[in-house]
């Protein structure tokens, strides 16, 4: 969605991202690069309509002499609908010449995590004067091999059904209040194999995706 609004307040966010001092190799780290402001120039200049306009008058003429006018801009991509249920996608691949490589790093991500950094300042379902949009982790899809072969397995928290996500998913409306992690216990999936496993497991896995519900 492209926000028209107030200049001023385009690139405000719900919560002071600069506060955040993101550690690298953390999912925060990541969200936060790539929601950071970008300057558009040189070749990376945005097409103006309003300043083409003014330059080659009106719009029937513009087409007829092409002249088009690009000018410096500022760009933030930011979450402006907070979703009931909020899926991270970890890119695990980079370019090594012509060839495509995995990458094995381990992410840190956590149990309980605070979109408001990254949302913006008027976002939509994010009731007034909340500085906070939490979501508590309830599953982890791991991948392992390479980039030819390999299994996946994932993680997944058994819990009590959380009535405030339904009012969520169904009504669009956020009453919950919870700000501690959804209580349950975690089991690692393989095919056929399922066994319990302590939340340290889970947090040491190397997420390809992750998936977290929220809470306020």
């Amino acid at each position: 969605e492209v926000s028209m609004g107030d200049p001023e307040t385009a690139f405000c966010t719900l919560a002071n991202r600069e506060e955040l001092n993101p550690e690298e190799g953390s999912i925060h780290h990541c969200l936060y690069q790539f929601t950071c402001n970008e300057t558009l120039t040189e070749t990376n200049k945005l097409l103006c309509d309003v300043c083409t306009q003014r330059h080659c008058g009106p719009k029937n003429n513009i087409k007829s002499e092409k002249k088009y006018v690009y000018t410096n801009a500022k760009k933030q991509m930011l979450i402006s609908l907070a979703p009931p249920v909020l899926t991270l996608h970890l890119k695990r691949f980079q370019h090594a010449g012509f060839n495509l490589r995995k990458v094995n790093r381990h992410i840190k991500f956590p149990e309980v995590i605070d979109l408001a950094p990254f949302c913006t300042a008027k976002c939509k379902n994010v009731a007034e004067g909340n500085t906070k949009v939490l979501y508590s982790l309830y599953g982890v899809v791991e991948h392992s091999g390479t980039m030819r072969s390999g299994h996946y397995t994932a993680y997944v928290k058994m819990r009590a059904m959380n009535n405030h996500l339904s009012d969520l998913v169904l009504q669009g409306k956020s009453q919950a209040l919870e700000t501690e992690p959804v209580k349950g216990q975690w089991f690692h999936i393989s095919d056929t194999h399922v066994q319990a496993v302590p939340v340290s497991k889970v947090l040491s896995s190397q997420a390809y995706l992750l998936f977290y519900e929220r809470l306020l």
